[in-house]
């Protein structure tokens, strides 16, 4: 890129769904602090009003909108759409280069249609893997696939850079950020918890002196038999421990939301939430005693406030959580969910104190000057 006339670059930053909001609102902060580029922030509408409502919460807006989300949701439907949403995005707008976060379906055509119009393309949260390619499922396939096309690796931990090593990407294209959740995660003031912690009692009557037990789940893998499996294990514990109440902000996905309403909401200590804004969601991995879910970032994001976390997936690329006994693996086996959370519910329920291997705050900073490093060479 030439640097005549001293050009500002031209950075679009693409995510479609809340995580990846979450996970790249430190970065576009950091972007927008820097003279050098000029930010421009996609969503793509995958999970449209959850992931802007999350942007919204960072003072953050999107400046274009793909609208890829239909009622049917198939996943060669989506990639369809995607790229050929972002190849009319890409044919009518200059861009120096494309930050996408992790493996979602927006992520990785986001990072394609990059690819085919010969931008740099720059990865956020890269290098993790499981070594299966139906766990997590497609995401697995997804990031993979999206390594071979990105000109830059930013890897959360040194076991995702070993990872990256062993694929024979270039190291000097590899950099150890800590994972940018943290980074989000460390905005939150003790003014955004108290207000929190009030909404959660005035909208749900959820009060924050109670023993609160955190469950999400949503992952395609586990949809069908698995997702039975998880639900009655909720069901068991919910009535083995009645002084505990149980909160599972339900995924609007009809394939979890359903089940789950079906079989979960005659229960009065399980209470089914719509999806929660970031403070609340941060606020109930701070208080609960315990957290289940098959969600990444919240085996990130708990470490930091010593929740222990029993990781409902047959496997998990997040080892670091597990070799440090903060997280637990469950997969969906009822009778091994409902053993490992008895061994947090039937004590105090005091919290694990871990060393949290997923960041210290820093990662944005240290993604953007690699890419100020990039064109700044480029230039020369």
């Amino acid at each position: 890129m030439s640097a005549e006339n001293h050009k500002k670059i031209k950075i679009l930053v693409v995510f479609g769904t809340r995580p990846e909001a979450i996970k790249l609102a430190p970065v576009c902060r950091k972007l927008k602090e820097a003279s050098m580029f000029e930010l421009y922030i996609c969503n793509t509408g995958q999970q449209r009003e959850m992931a802007e409502k999350t942007l919204s919460f960072f003072d953050l807006r999107s400046d274009y909108d793909l609208d890829v989300m239909t009622c049917s949701q198939t996943l060669p439907g989506l990639q369809a759409r995607l790229l050929e949403k972002f190849s009319s995005l890409l044919a009518e707008e200059n861009f120096d280069g494309i930050i996408v976060q992790g493996d979602t379906m927006s992520a990785f055509c986001g990072a394609l249609a990059g690819f085919y119009g010969k931008i740099p393309v720059f990865h956020v949260e890269a290098g993790l893997r499981s070594s299966s390619l139906a766990e997590p499922w497609p995401e697995e396939g997804l990031r993979q696939m999206l390594t071979r096309i990105a000109v830059l690796h930013f890897a959360s931990t040194s076991e995702a850079e070993k990872n990256l090593l062993r694929e024979n990407i270039i190291r000097e294209n590899i950099v150890v950020t800590g994972n940018t959740v943290i980074d989000a995660l460390y905005s939150l003031s003790p003014e955004k918890y108290a207000e929190a912690e009030r909404s959660l009692q005035r909208d749900h009557g959820i009060s924050g002196e109670k023993k609160m037990v955190l469950v999400t789940v949503h992952r395609r893998e586990n949809h069908g038999e698995r997702l039975e499996n998880i639900l009655m294990a909720v069901i068991r514990l919910a009535e083995k421990y009645p002084e505990h109440v149980f909160i599972l902000p339900v995924h609007p996905n009809p394939a979890v939301k359903e089940k789950v309403t079906g079989k979960l909401s005659s229960f009065s200590n399980i209470f089914l939430l719509p999806p929660l804004n970031y403070p609340v969601l941060c606020f109930l991995m701070k208080k609960s005693v315990l957290i289940l879910t098959d969600s990444g970032g919240i085996q990130e994001e708990a470490p930091a406030f010593g929740t222990p976390v029993i990781v409902l997936r047959e496997k998990t690329e997040r080892q670091e959580g597990i070799e440090k006994g903060c997280a637990f693996l469950a997969g969906a086996d009822c009778e091994k969910i409902c053993l490992l959370a008895g061994k947090f519910l039937d004590g105090n329920g005091e919290k694990i104190v871990r060393e949290n291997s997923y960041g210290d705050g820093n990662a944005a900073g240290r993604i953007v000057q690699k890419i100020m490093d990039f064109y700044t060479l480029e230039q020369k």
